[in-house]
């Protein structure tokens, strides 16, 4: 999929998993995993009181869960399976 679908796509969904102040614990890491796997698309809200940067968390996710990032926008990210996301739409 074009990473323009993909962002299509996403904004019809809520964010399913919260980052908040204890960061990117196992537990979430374990739980975006599962979400990527089924869902293949995942949203993830970063809240205020999370100590990291937006754009971190989401570097963070990607590379701890093998998942893709396709958009940060606002205190969101939006990640997909890495099969799912065509790098030539970039």
């Amino acid at each position: 999929m074009s990473k323009k679908e993909l962002i299509k796509k996403g904004s019809e969904l809520d964010p399913t998993i919260h980052v908040g102040k204890e960061g990117l614990s196992e537990g979430i890491i374990e739980e975006v995993k599962a979400q990527v796997k089924r869902s293949k698309l995942v949203k993830v809200r970063v809240l205020p009181a999370a100590d990291q940067d937006k754009d971190e968390v989401a570097e963070e996710l990607a590379q701890r869960t093998g998942a893709k990032v396709v958009e940060t926008r606002g205190f969101t990210v939006l990640l997909c399976e890495a099969s799912l996301f065509d790098e030539k739409s970039r």
